[in-house]
């Protein structure tokens, strides 16, 4: 929901003198100040000539979008645009922009930027503001947001402006929308599964499990990888795969590769004799999500997995197309 500024308040120059009017719309107080109220008057009455004459008018604004260009695990970058219109015949200084975001009412992130340019005379200008949202900041000051969550936010948006006759003027504006607080996939080595074995060379399957504990669907698009059992580094690679693990939903990948078994120490060899043997897996995937690209870690350490050879008991499925 964007608001635009159709009700800007206008912050007079100067000194506060006493209202020419009382309360209920009354005629001009007596007394005290009447010659100074009468001379404000003057000037106020040149001033609304002056105005209609050279044609001087209140500036507008809206926010006219909100962008996400980066986002992690650890924060969101974000963009909020502001379209203002001068319909003045002279250039307009923006003085400050005070904005906040809050969600359901809590303080997100707030802040000031001050001498923030010039709006051409009868142009418009679309002015950007970055904001960053910092996910520890987030989550240590509301323990109710957990990662893999969605949170609704509202950016709220002060504009100072000062026009020429009329004086400083404020434009409030908001904009509200959606953004999650991202959670690393889990991984998981289901078995490795041998298709030929020899010293000079041995293939393999390597069946990945992937778990997104989000509450968004995450579209794959590349998995960099690299693998050790014991402490020897058996296979690493960086895929180009398409697919879509859903929200709360896992993704099983058969990864194939190859290695030398002669190369490497007891761990390799305490696996291709059937026994369990530790594992450790790190890399990073590149994936597509509803608030735009992110890439983002996984890991696995202290795993144990078995091989799985092809003339084994097995569905089919498992095996390597």
């Amino acid at each position: 929901m964007s608001s635009s500024s159709e009700n800007p308040t206008v912050t007079e120059r100067g000194g506060g003198g006493k209202d020419r009017r009382d309360d209920d719309g009354g005629e001009k107080k007596e007394g005290g100040g009447g010659f100074m109220e009468k001379v404000k008057d003057f000037i106020h009455d040149i001033g609304e000539k002056i105005e209609g004459a050279v044609g001087f008018g209140k500036p507008t604004a809206d926010v006219s979008g909100i962008h996400i260009p980066h986002i992690s695990l650890h924060r969101a970058d974000l963009v909020v645009d502001v379209l203002i219109k001068n319909p003045n015949p002279v250039p307009i200084p923006l003085v400050d922009i005070d904005y906040l975001i809050e969600s359901d009412g809590r303080k997100l992130v707030s802040g000031l930027i001050p001498d923030a340019g010039t709006i051409h005379a009868h142009g418009e200008e679309t002015v950007k503001i970055p904001i960053s949202l910092i996910y520890d900041d987030i989550k240590s000051t509301y323990n109710d947001i957990k990662p893999g969550s969605i949170i609704p936010y509202l950016v709220r948006v002060v504009l100072l402006i000062d026009v020429p006759i009329i004086g400083r003027i404020k434009l409030p504006l908001e904009k509200s929308g959606e953004i999650p607080i991202p959670y690393k996939p889990d991984v998981d080595v289901e078995k490795i599964k041998f298709h030929r074995f020899s010293f000079e060379e041995t293939t393999a399957t390597l069946h990945l499990k992937l778990e997104n504990k989000n509450d968004f669907d995450l579209g794959l698009n590349m998995l960099e990888y690299e693998m050790w059992l014991g402490d020897d580094s058996v296979a690493s690679a960086e895929l180009t795969e398409s697919a879509t693990i859903e929200k709360q939903g896992i993704t099983t990948m058969q990864v194939p590769f190859s290695f030398r078994p002669k190369d490497f120490g007891s761990a390799v060899w305490d696996m291709i004799r059937g026994r369990g043997t530790g594992y450790t897996i790190k890399g990073k995937i590149d994936v597509d999500t509803p608030f735009g690209n992110m890439k983002l870690p996984i890991s696995k350490e202290g795993g144990t997995t078995r091989i799985k050879k092809d003339d084994d008991d097995d569905d089919e499925n498992h095996k390597m197309k």
